[in-house]
């Protein structure tokens, strides 16, 4: 009892909460000199898989009953940095990863020519020249996409507060150039990664805590298109052929609301492929047509994408 005559206050549990002044049973492994066996015994459960925790078992989670787990996971992650960041409007740019700066370019093909200066009977070397020249004829569309990640970084802000944000595919080439953009103006863009196979590396002008990598492609492809208010596609290659006609599939169908596709660089994507041909074919009907338009400079595609707004009154 107090001087008082109160009960004494109870002693409170020092910090920190699991620091206790007398272990617990379990906090001490069975004396060896109960049992020899004891030592190898417990090394031995503590280093079977089953031991470690689910969470902390890349075996485990690897394993095919666990692909459901790693879809969601592989989804939520992005989703909750987008959202954090207060990403809520994106520009989606895609293209080659093979197009580079026009100076690199050039580079480029001095050092494919001076190859085949070298061995002149090389068939392959003259073939290397000739990509080679290709590729610089087409650097120009670096500076194109640079110059359009500027113009959509500086872009006003929407009635309710939001602004468009540069989202890419995080590799270099075209995707660099749309990310290099924002980054000159001191604006914040996204870049969505993929595991692959060989070693590969972000372009280095993506926001730090906004470049995200994939482990599964259809989880990527939802999160480019999620938050997407245009698509700008530049020349490219497989993967950028995948992107364009799977976001024409899905406005076709309907999956998704109408967005503008903009196609960069006529005379390519003309060769590449022939939407003429395939309404006359009956392969697409003649609106199906319309679902995207061409541009060749960065105000001419954002010139586009505000008249398409204008007009539908998004």
């Amino acid at each position: 009892m107090s001087e008082s005559g109160s009960k004494p206050s109870p002693c409170p549990v020092s910090p920190p909460a699991q620091a206790r002044r007398e272990p617990l049973p379990w906090q001490r492994p069975k004396s060896a000199e109960d049992d020899s066996r004891v030592p190898a015994q417990l090394k031995a459960i503590m280093e079977s898989p089953s031991y470690c925790e689910a969470d902390q078992d890349p075996d485990f989670l690897d394993l095919e009953e666990m692909r459901g787990l790693r879809l969601q996971v592989d989804y939520a992650k992005p989703e909750m940095l987008l959202r954090q960041h207060g990403i809520t409007q994106t520009i989606v740019v895609f293209g080659s990863t093979r197009i580079p700066e026009p100076a690199a370019a050039r580079r480029d093909l001095e050092a494919r020519r001076a190859a085949s200066a070298a061995n002149p009977d090389d068939a392959d070397c003259q073939r290397r020249v000739r990509v080679a020249e290709r590729i610089l004829a087409k650097s120009h569309y670096y500076d194109v996409a640079r110059r359009f990640g500027q113009l959509v970084a500086q872009a006003d802000k929407g009635r309710d507060g939001s602004h468009l944000v540069v989202l890419t595919g995080g590799g270099p080439g075209i995707m660099e150039a749309a990310n290099r953009g924002a980054f000159d103006v001191g604006a914040q863009s996204v870049g969505l990664n993929i595991r692959l196979p060989h070693e590969q590396f972000p372009n280095p002008y993506i926001t730090p805590d906004l470049c995200m990598r994939f482990h599964y492609f259809a989880l990527r492809k939802l999160h480019f298109l999620l938050r997407a208010k245009a698509l700008v596609v530049f020349p490219g290659g497989y993967g950028t052929l995948d992107e364009l006609f799977e976001t024409l599939t899905l406005v076709q169908t309907r999956k998704i609301r109408p967005v503008p596709v903009v196609l960069v660089g006529e005379d390519y994507w003309r060769q590449v492929f022939n939407p003429d041909f395939l309404v006359a074919e009956g392969a697409i009907d003649p609106e199906d047509r319309e679902l995207f338009w061409y541009a060749e400079t960065a105000e001419e595609i954002w010139a586009g994408i505000r008249h398409w707004y204008e007009v539908t009154g998004l």
